[in-house]
């Protein structure tokens, strides 16, 4: 699984030669109305040097330096003037700064040539930020992205272990090491079974996942590594707290000859049983399922998602295991009250990914039966990546114009904002929205949530930019 850096984000890699570098100055991007900073007189573009003299490397070592109840601050203003600013505070309390970047040293990239990374199979010519290779620990302590441990320091575990960096997000694919090693071209992805020893012994956790490869770390393979994952999962501090088991993802754009062969419906099928009857062990062994399918495989199957009480907590909800159950659930929460009928007759369509239509098409029947509301679900391909059937956060603008242009939308389309690049009006080819909005005839409307989709359909008013 994979989602592009938001812009939050710093793009400006490591140096693979060296092993360190000097943190950048920490950006105010904005600051909290009645909070320290603004007592202080911080403003947007102000930078933060130091805290009691020591430079923090990124938003950890922000929040870790201003626990302390006095602090002395460095900044430089937007006049290029140095201050010296010293306070005395709670140590509960923030300073209320956020800041135009995660990292003030830069984004750690990945050192693995697995042929099914997401990254490698996109075309080339747009905007950086969809081709770096995000293997930061920071970035997973902070936003649960992945990384697979394979480009740590010994600093880098000195640092997680001081810093209690917990829980991280693991990249696994396979256990057994030469298999790994193949997998990810790297001789040091061999190790992992000793680093999950390592968290282990210092009451750090994890959260795993598998990318299924068909023919390569499916079938034995994949038994074997929810097998031994479960051996970290059991007593009262376990290192390893739920496993994500997802589909390869590929597209028109991987390199040929790579050896992956796509999941098909008959693939899906036979590695649900396989992984239910798993569950069922760890179940009785662990009293948690423990290994997770995501939801893709089902829609793939064209088998009926689990019920909800199968996610138990949703571990992985953020890796696509339970999100749209839980999406589902949403949605049935925003529609139980419906009006008989509508003021004004509402004639809209929802545009989704092809994958998902069928398990929306029953809150799309329902929202159909209010009088006066004419609710047209598209479940689109994506030609640009070369899939029939995708997610909605993999739509992108040229995929919504092939599959909508001659189409009846009625007065109004409704747009997840997952299509989009958090923060910019932008889809995962470069194009904006305003370049779509120019080719479809009926305004664009953008819907963060299951919510804001049933009212939308319910009312023309109050459009979500």
């Amino acid at each position: 699984m994979w989602n592009e850096p938001s812009t939050g984000v710093a793009i400006a890699a490591l140096d693979p030669k060296t092993s360190a570098r000097q943190p950048q100055p920490a950006v105010v991007a904005t600051v909290e109305p009645g909070s320290i900073g603004e007592e202080l007189g911080f403003e947007p573009g102000d930078q933060l040097l130091s805290i009691n003299g020591v430079r923090p490397r990124d938003l950890i070592d922000y929040r870790y330096l201003c626990v302390e109840e006095e602090l002395s601050l460095q900044v430089r203003d937007t006049a290029g003037e140095l201050h010296c600013v010293d306070l005395e505070k709670d140590a509960d309390d923030g300073l209320g700064l956020a800041f135009t970047e995660a990292l003030f040293d830069g984004l750690r990239q990945c050192n693995n040539n697995c042929p099914f990374c997401f990254i490698d199979q996109q075309p080339p010519g747009h905007r950086d930020s969809l081709y770096l290779k995000d293997d930061d620990f920071r970035l997973s302590f902070l936003y649960g992205s992945y990384l697979t441990l394979t480009n740590l320091t010994d600093v880098d575990w000195q640092r997680i272990e001081d810093q209690r960096l917990s829980p991280l997000f693991v990249s696994v694919h396979a256990t057994e090491p030469e298999l790994r090693s193949r997998l990810l071209v790297n001789q040091r992805a061999g190790l992992l079974m000793d680093q999950l020893a390592w968290f282990d012994q210092r009451d750090l956790q994890i959260h795993a996942q598998v990318v299924v490869c068909p023919g390569l770390n499916d079938g034995a393979a994949l038994e074997r590594t929810l097998s031994d994952l479960a051996r970290f999962a059991s007593g009262e501090w376990p290192a390893v707290l739920s496993a994500a088991v997802v589909p390869v993802g590929l597209t028109r754009f991987r390199p040929e000859q790579d050896g992956l062969i796509p999941v098909d419906s008959q693939c899906a099928r036979t590695v649900i049983a396989q992984v239910e009857q798993i569950q069922s062990e760890f179940q009785s062994q662990l009293g948690s399922r423990f290994a997770w399918l995501s939801d893709e495989w089902y829609l793939m199957a064209g088998l009926p998602l689990p019920p909800r009480a199968d996610y138990e907590d949703f571990p992985q909800q953020e890796n696509g295991v339970g999100s749209i159950r839980a999406f589902l659930e949403s949605l049935d929460e925003a529609s139980t009250e419906l009006p008989k009928a509508v003021g004004r007759p509402r004639h809209c369509s929802w545009v989704v990914g092809s994958i998902v239509k069928s398990a929306l098409q029953p809150v799309t029947q329902r929202l159909n039966a209010v009088e006066g509301v004419s609710l047209q679900l598209f479940g689109l391909p994506s030609p640009y990546w070369g899939q029939d059937q995708v997610v909605t956060g993999l739509l992108t603008g040229q995929d919504l114009l092939d599959g909508l242009i001659g189409q009846d939308l009625g007065d109004e389309l409704l747009l997840p904002s997952v299509m989009l690049r958090q923060g910019q009006p932008v889809f995962l080819d470069d194009m904006t929205l305003e370049t779509v909005q120019a080719q479809i005839p009926v305004p664009i409307r953008v819907v963060h949530g299951a919510a804001d989709i049933v009212a939308s359909v319910l009312s023309a008013d109050e459009k979500t930019p």
